[in-house]
């Protein structure tokens, strides 16, 4: 059966993310609503009782991941809608809160135009993706991929000592395991961008079709400390000028693997850090990302390559972490295409740089994501802004694939 097209209020879409907002609204237009926090809890039951309005039945799982349904006119696999409520500290009104907005947007629309969905409809909010609070970043979706140890994650402390299964339990969100996602016939995920690339090219719609495997190293390099107007310069063995040659180097030749490859010496600790002392130590990192681990693998050869002596100062290298490329499923990636295609919208694919949820949920459920522009590429931050047109034609896009789903025979 194919479904007529329809379209989301883009009013009230605009007024719900407002709203959503006053849950830890900052001086400056931004939002500060850490997981678990009092204004988490406080959203958290703002969402429950909008969806419960519609008719939809709210669960919690052991994680504090909520499901909201909208039953089917027959029992299967939902189709599933979602990102989280919580933001890092002095954020802004469209990470995370946009996708969850999107479900809720998208059964409004179905609602308002008597639509019964073949298939049960669900929108998530999942705990703890920022990890802004409890480390690390995306944690809940990260135990139910098997990605996380549960036990390990429950014993994670904020910066008060606080524990997050501590948090869990006085937050009230505490629920059962069996209410865990295990099936679905998609899982949908609308987010900013967090980047420049579509409002540079003028493209409403990204159509992610994967997100990039990446790397973390440390290097440390260690010198001499000595009376910095006292040592000649051909008699030292300053660790800093050490470090910075490196760091040339790897400039050097990360910048000739390939133009989408990304980088980033992130963070950097000089030892003894006087201004009167020959640094003795340090240690900075490396990172980079790339959608082509062949070209990941490359750089870690450039960093195994380093030499072990460098201005008479000893040189190391300690992998921190890594993951691989995260691939959505190309008939979901396919639906949102035709979806952006159907609906007049500039579009093209991207990989996406930031981690989200749905990568992780990619492992078990067919997912996929869609991205809209981000003003000037600003997130994390109160001036993180999407125009709420460009938002509007995202949940537009959102509600033509889950219309495409039910109209699978």
């Amino acid at each position: 059966m194919q479904l007529k097209q329809i379209f989301v209020n883009g009013e009230r879409l605009r007024n719900t993310i407002e709203t959503f907002a006053d849950f830890g609204r900052t001086d400056h237009n931004g939002v500060t609503r850490l997981s678990l926090s009092e204004q988490d809890v406080r959203v958290r039951g703002y969402f429950t009782a909008c969806c419960e309005e519609l008719g939809m039945s709210v669960k919690v799982d052991d994680m504090g991941n909520m499901y909201a349904t909208l039953a089917g006119s027959e029992e299967g696999p939902p189709i599933v809608m979602g990102s989280h409520l919580d933001t890092v500290k002095k954020g802004g009104r469209f990470d995370g809160v946009l996708g969850v907005i999107a479900g809720l947007e998208v059964v409004r629309t179905l609602v308002d135009h008597g639509i019964k969905p073949r298939l049960p409809v669900t929108v998530m909010n999942f705990t703890n993706e920022e990890g802004a609070r409890f480390e690390p970043s995306m944690m809940a979706s990260g135990v139910l991929s098997g990605k996380f140890d549960k036990a390990a994650m429950l014993e994670k402390k904020d910066a008060e000592g606080i524990s997050f299964g501590e948090a869990l339990e006085a937050s009230g969100y505490a629920g059962e395991a069996e209410n865990r996602i295990r099936e679905a016939a998609a899982y949908l995920e609308l987010h900013i961008e967090q980047g420049p690339v579509l409002e540079k090219e003028n493209v409403k719609i990204g159509l992610v079709d994967c997100v990039v495997g990446m790397v973390c190293y440390e290097i440390e390099v260690t010198g001499e400390s000595d009376h910095a107007g006292t040592t000649p310069m051909d008699m030292r063995r300053d660790a800093l000028f050490a470090a910075t040659d490196i760091i040339t180097e790897l400039r050097r030749k990360l910048a000739m693997l390939d133009p989408e490859l990304v980088y980033t010496m992130g963070r950097m600790n000089v030892l003894p850090n006087i201004h009167t002392v020959i640094p003795n130590k340090v240690i900075f990192t490396v990172e980079a990302r790339h959608k082509d681990m062949d070209v990941v693998r490359k750089v870690e050869a450039i960093i195994h390559g380093l030499p072990e002596e460098v201005l008479e100062c000893g040189v190391s290298k300690t992998k921190l972490w890594g993951r691989d490329t995260v691939w959505f499923d190309p008939g979901i990636c396919a639906l949102v295409e035709q979806a952006a295609q159907k609906l007049g919208y500039s579009s093209r694919k991207l990989a996406s740089g930031a981690g989200h949820d749905a990568q992780f949920v990619a492992g078990f459920l067919p997912s996929a994501m869609i991205f809209v522009p981000s003003v000037n590429g600003k997130s994390h931050c109160e001036e993180e802004l999407t125009s709420y047109e460009d938002c509007e034609m995202g949940v537009n896009v959102v509600l033509e694939t889950v219309l495409s789903l039910l109209s699978r025979a």
